[in-house]
């Protein structure tokens, strides 16, 4: 009887002992109920419950996904789309989730369904299709409101795809295509616009240098004519100046003038000239004019008797 008594109590420890002792992991929250009623809360670790009285349920708490259905919507221009989208969600408070939502996963996507719809249906099928981000942040900021009384937190919303239908695609796609050759045109002729002011803008500053270079070089043509000019008439006016200061510092006299002039007459009349005049700067020689004539006489008489050679006049 005794060795019967023990295996009773052994089979009956293992019986209870899973009944009995129950572990929380880490991620995950206990909700004890006593005969039906709610009784505590329990965090992880290792716990002890009153087999057949107390009944523990243990909450997930880790980030989940809920993936919603593709389901077609009608665009606010009367466009047909499919739209289907995954929720993010994580659980905030194990009570609310046990007792104030019968089955979490099926009212969420009902309420992700309807609101898309309503979302979607404000809005023409181009913001749609470019306004994803404002579709799941709309999304996202409802079902978190919503379900904040089943002690849960909506972490983010995400559109996977919005499906238009075939012709309309088709339609989209041509219409891309006609923006794109639009585009392409417009560059082509801003190009070649570009390309004829580059060359005209080209063509004037070619001509402005060269009408530049033009200018340049006559004004140092006419600048070196001009320091030419202005280089022989110095070089005579000094000349004429040193003439002028040896004659004068010579102090020549009359008599000396008389024959200078008439070594002058000698060459000039080895000439066709028939008549010669002999102009005098000085009065001081005047003198000397009957001398001169008969010197000169005897000068064309063994010449050519032909050239008559007239005095000047007197001033």
């Amino acid at each position: 009887m005794y060795i019967l008594f023990i295996v009773f109590l052994f089979i009956s420890l293992l019986i209870l002992a899973p009944m009995t002792l129950k572990i929380i992991r880490p991620f995950e929250k206990g909700v004890i109920e006593r005969l039906g009623k709610y009784q505590r809360t329990v965090s992880s670790g290792l716990k002890l419950i009153v087999p057949f009285i107390e009944k523990m349920t243990k909450v997930d708490l880790r980030e989940n996904v809920v993936d919603v259905p593709p389901q077609e919507v009608i665009t606010k221009d009367n466009v047909l789309v499919t739209v289907d989208a995954v929720i993010y969600y994580e659980v905030t408070d194990a009570f609310k989730v046990l007792y104030n939502v019968k089955n979490f996963w099926i009212a969420v996507t009902k309420l992700a369904q309807t609101n898309l719809r309503n979302i979607v249906g404000d809005m023409t099928l181009d913001q749609t299709l470019t306004s994803r981000e404002t579709i799941n942040t709309r999304l996202r900021e409802i079902l978190d409101e919503a379900t904040d009384k089943w002690g849960t937190r909506v972490t983010r919303v995400e559109i996977q795809r919005i499906d238009p239908p075939a012709d309309v695609v088709e339609a989209m796609h041509r219409q891309m295509k006609a923006e794109r050759d639009k585009r392409a045109a417009i560059l082509v002729a801003e190009g070649e616009k570009m390309s004829r002011i580059n060359r005209a803008e080209g063509e004037k500053q070619s001509q402005i240098l060269k009408a530049e270079g033009e200018a340049a070089a006559m004004e140092r043509v006419a600048d070196a004519e001009k320091y030419k000019r202005l280089t022989i008439a110095k070089g005579e006016a000094e000349a004429i100046q040193l003439v002028f200061d040896a004659i004068h510092s010579g102090r020549p006299t009359n008599d000396l003038i008389a024959i200078k002039y008439l070594e002058a007459l000698e060459k000039i009349a080895d000439g066709n000239a028939t008549k010669i005049f002999l102009p005098l700067e000085t009065s001081g020689i005047l003198g000397s004019i009957g001398a001169i004539g008969e010197i000169f006489k005897e000068k064309a008489v063994d010449g050519d008797t032909s050239k008559n050679v007239i005095p000047p006049q007197k001033k």
